[in-house]
């Protein structure tokens, strides 16, 4: 594959209709550690670790359906969508994460996607430990 590679799969968001139970349950039941809990504006974002080496799990009520979000890290948003689209993919919105810019889109079989470049990786670290709920 020529062109920009795609980085670690970082983050798995997490559709929920009761993140404080979804979080709770991970804990308590999966053994998951949680790295946070914020509510901010009525919405609500729980980080998880069920696995050292594996995707932070994030829960979320604020998904506009139930399907997850895969999201990889790459070094460069914009050459690695350039080199995406011209091998036929096509982007579906542009949005900010907390850590950086990211574009989602869907594969064929409806699975959503994102990339994401974390041109801010210490806000995630400035959450940690945080405990809204």
């Amino acid at each position: 594959m020529e062109g920009p590679q795609l980085g670690s799969l970082d983050y798995l968001y997490v559709p929920s209709s009761d993140v404080a139970a979804d979080a709770h349950w991970f804990v308590d039941v999966m053994g998951a550690e949680l790295g946070f809990a914020i509510d901010d504006g009525g919405t609500r974002v729980a980080m998880l670790r069920v696995a050292a080496d594996g995707p932070a799990l994030l829960l979320t009520d604020h998904l506009p359906d139930d399907r997850p979000v895969f999201v990889q890290r790459v070094d460069d948003l914009r050459a690695t969508s350039a080199t995406l689209a011209s091998r036929g993919w096509v982007p579906e919105r542009t949005i900010e994460l907390p850590p950086g810019p990211c574009t989602t889109f869907s594969a064929p079989g409806g699975l959503r996607l994102a990339v994401y470049e974390p041109i801010r990786p210490f806000v995630v670290d400035s959450f940690m430990g945080r405990r809204d709920f």
